[in-house]
C-alpha cells in the first residue's frame, strides 16, 4: 500500500514491573493501520493484542509503560505521551475502545442515558437537553428499541447483547476516528455475535471509522477484517489481506490457529489442538518464540529470531521457512483444505 497510514506503531516495546521482576509484554512490534480499513488482531490470550492496542489510547495498567518504538498518529509520536491531559486529546476523542467485559464497562449505579450523556459531554462538549437528545439517538442508532424509556434504566435491567450495544454506543458517540472492538463478542451466542458484528460494520460505514477488531476467533476475523495480524508471544508474527491468511498462510503458528478451525474437522475426529504453552516473558525469548512447540521447527529457529519475509508486497511473515537458503517445509494439508472448502 503506498498510501499514508493513520496510525503507524513502529519497534513498540510494552514492559510491566511485577513484584520487582520485569515482564516484556510486547517485544518490537510494528503495525501500519489504514483510513477506513477493518483490521483484526488474532491470536491465543496471553498473546498481547491487548496490550499492545491500549498503548494507542495511554491505558496502560499503572506498572505497565512504553520503553521503546514510536507510534506516530496525526504527525504526532503519542507514544511520548507521559501526561493524562496529553492522553484525554486522544483517548475518545480520537481513538475510542469497546472493552471486553461490558457489564465491568458500565456504571452499574446509573442511568444507561447518563452514562452515553456523559461520553458525548466530555468527548463532544455538547451538555443539557442537546446531549441528552443525541444520547437517545445514539441508543436508537446501536438498535436499543424505545430508547426514551430505556435510558431511564439501570446496567442490570439489560441483556447482555443490549449491554453491548450500549458499550458500542458510548465509544461511537465521541465519533473516533480510531474505534478498538476488543473481543466485542465474545459470551455472546451466535446470533447476537452476528448482530453485533453488523451494528460495528453500519457505524464504521455511517461515522467513517476505522476498525481493529481484537479476537481469538477466526469466524469473526473472516466475516469482517480486509487485513490480519497474528500476535504470538508479544510478536507480530504474520500479516496480510484475509484471503492471503486464510489461503496462504506461512507462519507455523498461525497454521496451527488455522488447522484448529472446526470448519477443518473431519466427524469423528478430534480437532488439531497446538502441544505446549507459550513461553515465559519474564525470560529472555531465544530464536522464534514459537519454535518449542513447532515439531517442524529447524535448527536456526532456537537459535536466531527470523526476520519478516515477503510473501507478496502486502503479505509478511516472520519465519525462517521462507528464506531461500531453508529446506523445502511443504504447507500443512488443513491449509491446502481450507483453500478448498473455500472455493467450494
Amino acid at each position: 500500500m503506498s498510501r499514508e497510514p493513520l496510525l503507524s506503531a513502529k519497534d513498540i516495546e510494552i514492559q510491566f514491573t511485577l513484584r520487582g521482576k520485569v515482564l516484556k509484554a510486547i517485544r518490537r512490534c510494528s503495525l501500519d493501520l489504514y483510513e477506513g480499513e477493518t483490521l483484526a488482531i488474532v491470536g491465543e490470550s496471553g498473546s498481547g493484542k491487548s496490550v499492545f492496542t491500549k498503548s494507542f489510547l495511554g491505558m496502560l495498567d499503572a506498572n505497565g509503560s512504553i520503553t521503546g518504538g514510536s507510534i506516530m498518529y496525526q504527525g504526532v509520536d503519542i507514544a511520548q505521551y507521559k501526561t493524562e491531559k496529553e492522553w484525554l486529546g486522544i483517548r475518545g476523542k480520537k481513538i475510542s475502545m469497546v472493552m471486553q467485559d461490558p457489564m465491568t464497562s458500565l456504571n452499574p449505579l446509573k442511568k444507561i442515558g447518563k452514562q452515553i450523556e456523559e461520553s458525548i459531554n466530555l468527548n463532544q462538549g455538547i451538555k443539557g437537553e442537546q446531549a441528552k437528545k443525541m444520547a437517545i439517538e445514539m441508543m436508537h442508532k446501536v438498535g436499543i428499541i424505545d430508547p426514551e424509556r430505556r435510558a431511564n434504566q439501570y446496567p442490570h435491567e439489560f441483556s447482555g447483547g443490549m449491554r453491548q450495544r450500549v458499550v458500542i454506543a458510548i465509544a461511537a458517540a465521541c465519533r473516533p476516528q480510531i474505534l478498538i472492538c476488543d473481543e466485542p463478542t465474545t459470551a455472546l451466542d451466535v446470533t447476537i455475535q452476528a448482530q453485533i458484528l453488523d451494528l460495528i460494520r453500519s457505524l464504521q460505514k455511517e461515522l467513517n471509522m476505522t476498525v481493529i477488531y481484537i479476537t481469538h476467533d477466526l469466524g469473526v476475523v473472516a466475516n469482517v477484517a480486509d487485513r490480519v495480524a497474528v500476535m504470538y508471544a508479544g510478536q507480530i508474527v504474520e500479516y496480510g489481506n484475509v484471503d492471503e491468511i486464510f489461503y496462504n498462510a506461512w507462519h507455523p503458528y498461525t497454521w496451527a490457529l488455522l488447522s484448529s478451525l472446526p470448519q477443518l474437522g473431519v466427524k469423528g475426529e478430534e480437532l488439531p489442538t497446538i502441544d505446549g504453552t507459550p513461553p515465559n516473558l519474564f525470560n529472555e525469548v531465544k530464536g522464534d518464540a514459537f519454535a518449542p512447540r513447532n515439531k517442524q521447527a529447524l535448527a536456526i529457529d532456537f537459535e536466531e529470531e527470523p526476520p519478516f519475509f515477503e510473501v507478496s508486497p502486502t503479505h509478511k511473515a516472520k519465519t525462517w521457512y521462507l528464506d531461500p537458503r531453508s529446506p523445502k517445509i511443504e504447507q500443512p494439508k488443513s491449509i491446502k483444505m481450507l483453500r478448498e472448502k473455500m472455493k467450494k
